[in-house]
């Protein structure tokens, strides 16, 4: 591994977003109809800065709450919470972050804004259809326990990652070329 910069740079991203998004699981802004928590935020912008590695700090994040370190939302832990109501909603973490990391791969601001938007998308359609399961419920009343009161929220949080991205994206290295 000595020399290989772009590996250690993979390796030190992939700790900051795993304590970024440690940090951010615990932070609980007052709004109306729901608090926002930045932990989605800590997901997008994991995928606007580590591209396509976007999964690897996602997918050990889930590791490190499964075997019960405090990492998720209010220092909870354990498998329970992935395979309890809201687990869908933390799965989704991979496959939204590896999107919004594979749409920053591309230079338009529309791809970018598309990326954002679906990786938030991905995550209600994992936590729905979890959540459709595992209490169960129709897909109506899911929507608008698990989805609606969210939303606007994760708009501020989408826009909030667009615009920190955009700042800090001429001072990041690319990891996408070697």
């Amino acid at each position: 591994m000595t020399g290989d910069y772009h590996r250690s740079l993979i390796i030190t991203h992939t700790t900051l977003f795993i304590a970024m998004t440690t940090v951010f699981s615990w932070i609980s802004i007052p709004f109306i109809p729901v608090p926002i928590t930045l932990q989605t935020l800590g997901v997008l912008l994991t995928g606007t800065i580590m591209k396509r590695y976007a999964g690897i700090p996602m997918a050990l994040y889930l590791l490190l709450g499964a075997i019960g370190l405090p990492v998720f939302h209010n220092g909870a832990a354990g498998l329970g919470v992935l395979i309890g109501p809201t687990g869908g909603y933390l799965i989704g973490f991979i496959p939204a972050a590896i999107m919004v990391g594979l749409c920053y791969e591309q230079v338009s601001e529309k791809i970018h804004v598309a990326g954002l938007a679906s990786g938030i998308l991905i995550i209600y359609l994992f936590g729905l259809s979890w959540l459709i399961l595992s209490v169960p419920m129709g897909i109506m009343p899911a929507i608008a326990a698990g989805m609606l009161p969210f939303i606007p929220g994760d708009i501020i949080k989408s826009t909030a990652a667009f615009l920190i991205t955009k700042r800090i994206q001429p001072y990041t290295t690319r990891l996408t070329t070697r």
